[in-house]
């Protein structure tokens, strides 16, 4: 696959395509990106060669769709209009349902293969991209069996190449799943960096007093907006009943301090430690 056209040249897109450079020196890549100065941007970075548009995607062998979730379901059947019938097209949104319920009938619905790399950082835009971010992370696959064979082959062996494991998945269990490990994580750190920042209007020094623990349980609070909020939007259920289990669980730790049990507390925590052994399982 030489002619890689990426949509959306972010953290995602962005480092996708750096790793293609790297691996495949005779790769070229394409941008598409509403924001041109992102695209002007990537080229002087080096992580696109040229700029493009939709009317390109005729010489595409890939495509990497990679905006915000709620643009991609308006976007993919486009994508799929101007591709060729050899064109292999992924996209790596975090909600997988709603994307592929939008092609499900579509006559190119085999070209196109919906995954999640689960990787990233806090970071967005260009400036964002790095080297070797997707090494040893997983990429949920959905809907495998509606691909054709032989773009699956070719996909399967990029995502070898980036270094990633492969997981199976259908889109439902995808996103009710991923509303657990991700989206809860996300909403938990953007509220705690409220919490501090309200806190601080009254006291100034506040965060000063900022360790590690801290900064790493608020780092996701830098996430872009521009990105999560459709996120939480197209995943509002699953989303809603982590949400419910997660605050009957804080509930729960106010009464037992309420209560001065510190030792129901002191238990709660050791069960929970038990989560170390099982991400210790799972590197």
């Amino acid at each position: 696959m030489n002619n890689i056209y990426i949509i959306g040249v972010g953290l995602i897109g962005g480092s996708i395509a750096l790793d293609i450079k790297s691996n495949n020196k005779n790769a070229k890549i394409f941008g598409i990106d509403t924001n041109n100065l992102h695209l002007d941007e990537a080229v002087v970075l080096n992580i696109i060669d040229e700029k493009a548009t939709y009317d390109d995607l005729k010489n595409a062998d890939l495509v990497v769709l990679s905006i915000p979730v709620d643009k991609a379901v308006s976007e993919l059947p486009k994508v799929l209009e101007a591709i060729s019938d050899k064109t292999l097209v992924i996209d790596v949104g975090s909600t997988k349902y709603p994307v592929c319920k939008a092609v499900e009938h579509h006559e190119k619905r085999r070209n196109f293969l919906a995954t999640h790399p689960i990787a990233g950082t806090e970071f967005s835009g260009p400036k964002a991209a790095i080297h070797d971010l997707f090494q040893k992370k997983t990429n949920i696959i959905c809907e495998v069996e509606k691909t054709t064979f032989k773009l699956q082959e070719k996909a399967l062996q990029l995502f070898s190449d980036l270094g990633m494991r492969i997981r199976y998945m259908n889109p439902e269990a995808h996103d009710k799943h991923i509303a657990y490990v991700s989206h809860l994580s996300h909403i938990s750190s953007f509220m705690l960096g409220k919490t501090v920042i309200e806190k601080e209007k009254n006291e100034r020094d506040i965060f000063d007093m900022a360790g590690s623990g801290f900064e790493s349980t608020v780092r996701l609070a830098k996430s872009s907006p521009a990105m999560w909020t459709p996120i939480f939007e197209q995943n509002k259920d699953n989303v809603i009943e982590t949400l419910d289990e997660y605050i009957n669980n804080l509930k729960q730790f106010k009464a037992l301090m309420e209560s001065d049990d510190f030792d129901e507390i002191y238990n709660e925590m050791q069960n929970t430690n038990h989560i170390k052994e099982i991400l210790n399982g799972i590197q």
